[in-house]
């Protein structure tokens, strides 16, 4: 019963860990043709974190969350961005 238990808290780990990572987002940037995103620094200042510094870009897709009073941020949008 134990080993059992510490399997089901390893697997939710496991996978909880890549969904807070959000390799989506450059999967789906990829898939866009979007060459300004090229990793986790494309939007980041450092390692990205929860409430972690981000650059001009990332600050533009926060706004563009609220302003879309969207869940969560959307890659496609990028391709509305006329930053650096």
């Amino acid at each position: 019963m134990r080993r059992s238990t510490l399997f089901l808290a390893a697997a939710v780990i496991a996978v909880a860990i890549p969904a807070q990572a959000k390799m989506p987002f450059l999967a789906k940037a990829k898939e866009l043709k979007i060459a300004s995103v090229t990793s986790c620094a494309s939007c980041h200042v450092g390692a990205p974190k929860k409430g972690g510094d981000l650059n001009e870009m990332g600050k533009w897709l926060v706004s563009q969350k609220a302003a879309k009073k969207a869940a969560e941020v959307d890659v496609a949008w990028l391709k509305d961005y006329k930053g650096k």
